[in-house]
């Protein structure tokens, strides 16, 4: 039997392009099976475990809630994840066809995790301001069905493109601004084997978690070619690992390949996020 062309394997996406230029975000509910991503959640729970037991292994984003870089190989299933056609038809109508991947790694809002400030993960790009154009992209895929008490992400639609020199870092807006964000929110409550896509410029926030459980949320993150979002990023492959790759995966994995994976110090932290509720 002969292999599928790499066409036949992509997904009409036309409808998402629309949605993340319009609303900032987007996602495809069900492209994975619920058993896909309780074995996520599991790998999550081991990396978040092994990174808590060492200095820099896990950074804060406000009480009770953390991030943590992992390498491709923590999950099992990196490829199916990069791989899948939605992910790679979006990246592909987004960024174009030299998209790169830069970034894998993970939320934790714990139980007792407050609001978040409104913000977005880095500075808008001058590609962005001038020409109205997105340059990466941020999917996050849950591990657990989300509830209302479980701090639910809160995005307000549209507000990719809001550029204001008030704006502290280039990311916080001014708290002047929160009655408008406020009265677009939208929250998400995603399920197991649903994935999103988002400009990490859309104005968003983590909301309280008021239960008893955690949220893990992977996140993948996505450049174009003129975006540097990997320099933010110390994600790495075993040569052994690579050599396993489809080559598909290898086009668009630019990261450094090694003999030995080293533990991931965390560095990609959002300056001013830490300092607790909004």
């Amino acid at each position: 039997m002969t292999a599928a062309p790499d066409h036949a394997l992509d997904a009409d996406v036309s409808a998402d392009v629309e949605a993340l230029y319009r609303d900032g975000i987007t996602a495809r509910r069900g492209a994975f099976a619920p058993e896909w991503a309780d074995r996520l959640g599991e790998d999550i729970d081991a990396a978040f475990e092994e990174a808590l037991s060492r200095p820099g292994g896990a950074v804060g984003r406000g009480p009770n809630r953390y991030y943590v870089e992992i390498h491709p190989e923590q999950i099992r299933d990196f490829v199916g994840l990069v791989d899948h056609p939605w992910v790679r038809s979006l990246c592909t109508a987004v960024l174009g066809p030299d998209y790169r991947i830069v970034e894998l790694g993970f939320d934790v809002p714990l139980a007792g995790a407050v609001n978040q400030p409104w913000h977005r993960d880095f500075p808008m790009p001058e590609e962005t301001r001038a020409e109205r154009r997105l340059t990466s992209l941020a999917f996050n895929v849950t591990t657990v069905d989300t509830e209302e008490d479980m701090g639910p992400f809160e995005i307000a639609p549209g507000t990719q493109w809001d550029d204001s020199p008030d704006f502290e870092h280039g990311m916080f807006p001014p708290k002047s601004h929160y009655p408008r964000y406020e009265e677009l929110a939208v929250r998400k409550y995603p399920r197991r084997g649903d994935i999103s896509a988002r400009s990490a410029l859309t104005i968003h926030r983590g909301t309280a978690n008021r239960s008893t459980r955690s949220r893990p949320v992977l996140v993948l993150g996505v450049d174009g070619p003129e975006a540097n979002n990997d320099e933010r990023h110390d994600m790495a492959v075993t040569r052994a690992y690579w050599e396993t790759l489809p080559q598909r995966v290898r086009d668009h994995l630019h990261c450094p390949v090694v003999e030995e994976l080293s533990p991931i110090t965390q560095k990609h932290t959002i300056e001013g996020l830490v300092m607790g509720d909004a």
